[in-house]
């Protein structure tokens, strides 16, 4: 059964979207990862590096779609998505902001793969937007998405 015209990101669940364009980034080896990918935290208050081995995959899924939802994102915003609450001991929680070049190491692969491009600098002041290449591309898996789930139910 062909995937359903007309759906895009936004019409299908994020953690299945992200799930099957995680398995996408990983099939098309396009995608390396760094030297560095099991033992870099994603945060600097985070204790420990991520559990699951396809984690850089999925991160870089995620800022795909966030790139794709909201046009100009910069790395400073995408901090701020993927923060979180400092544990200090007794002193109270605060919120840190995640590492900026891991985002920036996953936008250069991504601007590499030709989906995200940088923004002319002008009014907005740079960030990233989504190309025609990527958002052909995202709305290609979130079709198969919609049509696996129309299949289950």
């Amino acid at each position: 059964m062909p995937a359903p015209r007309g759906v895009t990101v936004r019409d299908v669940k994020p953690a299945d979207f992200i799930k099957l364009y995680a398995e996408h980034l990983k099939r098309s080896g396009k995608m390396e990862l760094p030297n560095w990918w099991d033992i870099v935290k994603t945060a600097s208050y985070k204790e420990h590096s991520p559990v699951d081995a396809d984690w850089y995959y999925i991160r870089a899924a995620s800022i795909a779609r966030k790139v794709y939802l909201r046009e100009n994102t910069g790395i400073g915003a995408l901090k701020k998505v993927y923060g979180g609450a400092a544990r200090r001991g007794v002193l109270r929680q605060r919120f840190q902001t995640a590492s900026g070049g891991l985002i920036r190491h996953i936008l250069h692969q991504l601007e590499e793969m030709k989906v995200v491009e940088k923004c002319p600098e002008g009014v907005n002041k740079g960030g990233r937007r989504i190309t025609s290449h990527g958002q052909t591309d995202l709305d290609r898996i979130a079709g198969q998405v919609c049509a696996s789930a129309s299949r289950r139910v």
